[in-house]
């Protein structure tokens, strides 16, 4: 009797690893080939304009990693300029091989002329490098010790000759549909390079010498950009005055668990706060915080799991009066 007892409950056992070994393969084998190619866009709309002012459309794009052979991403990204958007904002991490130029810049030329603003992430100045993908879920990554240097200058000059503006540590102003633009933003805070000691100078020049100052007219709106939404810099950009914030970085976990969420972050950012349309809230002030998911991963961890690849089409429109 008590060996037959032990046979049942070991070939249970059996049968439970069994399927659990078969549910693992078949999340990991969706979660390769299947869902991280299904390209999503996700709309929010803010009520932050002053009344009476024109809505205003902004593509949100983040976190590329683009591959020279990842045609289908550079095909959907080409096909967001249907959206007709009135300023793309992108957060950094468009280069996912050295080799992946002419395949940006391939995704992005429909953008051509329509106005934008970027900040970069280290995957713009250099490759991504294998390591264990499990060394992700110990905590934020690790600069690499040796990094192989991409061509940042030629992707910053691409972007420049779109018609779009670096705010990489610095301030710009752009006047669209009647409305006014300030806008700031750092380099990537994962790898150290933020200046957020610069930004009060650099607003207090937009401010000086911006061609509306003394013209009557609308009240500006602040939208600040980061690559890695780590706490010190959205802290920062509140002080000095975001209504909205725009990041990346965070892949929105990319591994999330149903019901559960995101596992990790990749930056001191809260869980809940790791992709979607959230308040942050500082020093009795506070700023909308735009993150994306992203449209990539790194070519060596190329997997996602409830938490599918993403670009944002936001829609600001006016305040109500009253």
């Amino acid at each position: 009797m008590t060996s037959t007892t032990t046979s049942r409950g070991s070939g249970v056992a059996l049968g439970i690893a069994t399927i659990a070994g078969a549910a693992a393969a078949g999340a990991f084998a969706y979660g390769t080939f299947v869902e991280r190619n299904l390209f999503t866009v996700r709309r929010e709309t803010l009520s932050i304009l002053p009344a009476g002012s024109r809505p205003l459309t902004i593509l949100h794009l983040s976190d590329l990693h683009m591959a020279p052979w990842q045609t289908d991403k550079q095909e959907w990204i080409r096909s967001l300029a249907v959206l007709e958007p009135d300023l793309i904002v992108n957060t950094g991490d468009n280069l996912g091989h050295e080799d992946a130029y002419a395949a940006v810049e391939y995704a992005l030329e429909p953008f051509r002329d329509i106005p934008g603003v970027f900040v970069h992430g280290s995957n713009d100045y250099v490759a991504p490098k294998f390591k264990s993908p499990f060394t992700y879920f110990t905590g934020p990554s690790k600069a690499h010790s040796t990094p192989k240097g991409l061509d940042n200058e030629r992707l910053t000059s691409y972007f420049e000759s779109l018609g779009w503006l670096s705010l990489n540590n610095t301030a710009r102003a752009i006047e669209l549909r009647g409305s006014r633009l300030e806008l700031f933003g750092v380099n990537d805070a994962h790898c150290g390079w933020a200046r957020l000691e610069r930004i009060p100078g650099a607003l207090d020049d937009l401010r000086e010498n911006v061609g509306w100052q003394d013209e009557e007219g609308p009240e500006s709106v602040s939208i600040a950009l980061t690559h890695a939404p780590y706490q010190r810099v959205l802290n920062s950009f509140v002080t000095n005055g975001a209504d909205l914030i725009f990041a990346g970085h965070t892949h929105g976990g990319q591994v999330c668990v149903p019901g559960y969420g995101a596992l990790v972050t990749n930056c001191d950012i809260p869980r809940k706060q790791v992709a979607g349309l959230s308040l942050w809230n500082h020093a009795f002030k506070s700023a909308w915080l735009e993150v994306s998911a992203g449209l990539g991963t790194s070519i060596y961890a190329p997997f996602r799991f409830a938490c599918r690849p993403e670009a944002v089409l936001v829609t600001l429109t006016a305040q109500k009066i009253g």
